[in-house]
């Protein structure tokens, strides 16, 4: 089911200002993670009020430290259709989950944060995992 976009742009909002980039096509999903050597976390955003309503904060509270992804995209569940299943073919082991994070390393799926693993949780405490996995993949360049 597809929302209005006025509906939806508050949502997608939520990450464009905290610095992602939005893929809109499958195109742009293939060009943002297909060659991508750089720690990328790609957002799967949703309409979904109690988990999505979590997870955009969590994220931009997950940024309040040094060690952060260096490349920030996102998919809209539901609304971006093409860019969304594209997207979902480079999470593989996973089954469809919206709201999710994934973290990609040199192009690899390291980690994962799933719908249920969002769901009924504070954004402060799901911002310790992303955190936590940050930290464990290094995803800052090392010097």
């Amino acid at each position: 089911m597809s929302y209005p976009e006025l509906m939806v742009a508050p949502m997608r909002e939520d990450l464009v200002r905290i610095g992602f980039r939005e893929l809109l096509s499958a195109e742009d999903v293939d060009e943002a993670l297909a060659n991508e050597s750089r720690t990328t976390m790609l957002a799967v955003n949703s309409v979904c009020g109690c988990s999505a309503g979590s997870m955009r904060p969590a994220i931009a509270f997950s940024f309040q430290q040094e060690n952060t992804p260096d490349v920030l995209v996102s998919v809209f569940a539901g609304q971006d259709l093409e860019a969304t299943e594209r997207a979902r073919e480079y999470i593989t082991g996973y089954p469809p989950s919206s709201p999710a994070v994934a973290l990609f390393k040199e192009g690899e799926l390291v980690w994962m944060l799933e719908r249920h693993q969002i769901e009924g949780r504070h954004p402060y405490e799901i911002a310790e995992d992303l955190k936590a996995a940050y930290d464990e993949h290094r995803t800052t360049a090392q010097t």
